[in-house]
């Protein structure tokens, strides 16, 4: 009988301990704590390999495992709209997004009928422009965006803000999807299909320069599709988030500056993310604005100054109070 007891009480003591360790193992990356509470995951939704996204994305995270601590993963996407998406279903804590989809996903607008507004995304910062960038081969004899009509184009990847903006760019112009041959693709495998004369041009909507321009000039002679000026006047006051913008002299190989529309990027967060957490996180991205422009230069168009204003998407209360502390003056408490 003693055996017996000795038994019982040996395994009543184990299943108490699983019951212990169960209770205290951390929470999976998909799995989000509630509103206020801190989270040792970051997940952060980037875009396609050799983007801008992806990179400063990358950079991102090592600064925040670094400087904060977090375990991070670095979530690589087809751009914006998927990225918004994951934000809204738990599946991102940070994302880029450009100003365009991130206007329509809180109107339910464009992409986003079926889904419905989003609800579950602040902002943290007001980031760099991305360029609209028609890219074609100089042999191909496209002068202008009315020359795409019944050519084979790359619009971007499926769920991404370039497909986006390469549809309302084409419809200012009179051009519907069949109008000419869309593929969607992302910026490498449409510079692929550049070089192996399946398509005849891509937009490639990023910050400056694209890597995967730079790699097609290596070996072809490229050149950018101009908006027309009158164009671009038509778009800036239609959109609010269109920029009038130039490419400059020499970025690829233009010898002068073409002219063309920009939207800005922004940093998103999941709303439910606990302020002081939130505040960390912008804190430490601009306190390391260097890592991230050393992973790419379009980093370096980032103002701390002006990243919190006139942004689509609210800032999210912490990000709004580190902004705050920077606009005091120095050595003033509230």
């Amino acid at each position: 009988m003693r055996a017996v007891n000795a038994w019982l009480t040996v395994a009543v003591a184990a299943i108490g301990l699983a019951l212990l360790a169960a209770g205290c193992t951390p929470k999976p990356e998909s799995a989000q704590p509630d509103s206020g509470d801190e989270q040792p995951f970051l997940t952060i939704a980037t875009g396609g390999a050799s983007g801008p996204y992806d990179l400063i994305g990358g950079a991102l995270a090592k600064v925040y495992h670094n400087q904060l601590g977090y375990k991070t993963a670095v979530r690589s996407s087809d751009g914006s709209v998927e990225n918004v998406h994951l934000l809204e279903s738990d599946k991102a804590d940070v994302a880029f997004a450009m100003s365009d989809v991130a206007s329509f996903a809180l109107g339910g607008l464009e992409s986003f009928q079926a889904s419905g507004p989003a609800v579950h995304v602040k902002s943290i910062a007001g980031l760099y422009l991305n360029y609209v960038q028609i890219v074609t081969l100089k042999d191909r004899d496209i002068r202008s965006v009315y020359d795409l009509k019944g050519k084979r184009v790359g619009v971007g990847a499926p769920n991404s803000g370039v497909e986006v903006n390469a549809r309302m760019i084409l419809n200012e112009h009179g051009i519907a999807y069949k109008d000419i041959r869309p593929e969607y693709l992302s910026y490498a495998e449409a510079i692929e299909q550049l070089k192996n004369n399946a398509i005849d041009a891509a937009f490639v909507t990023s910050g400056l320069p694209n890597s995967a321009v730079l790699d097609l000039q290596a070996t072809h002679d490229v050149a950018i599709v101009p908006i027309l000026p009158e164009d671009i006047e038509k778009l800036t006051k239609r959109f609010a988030f269109f920029e009038k913008a130039q490419l400059p002299p020499g970025i690829y190989q233009n010898d002068k500056a073409v002219p063309t529309v920009a939207i800005r990027n922004i940093l998103l967060v999941r709303s439910g993310m606990g302020d002081e957490q939130v505040y960390r996180l912008t804190k430490t991205f601009f306190e390391n604005l260097d890592a991230l422009q050393a992973a790419h230069e379009a980093a370096k168009q980032i103002d701390r100054q002006t990243a919190g204003k006139e942004l689509v998407v609210p800032l999210h209360p912490g990000a709004a109070k580190y902004y705050a502390e920077l606009a005091r003056p120095q050595g003033q408490t509230p």
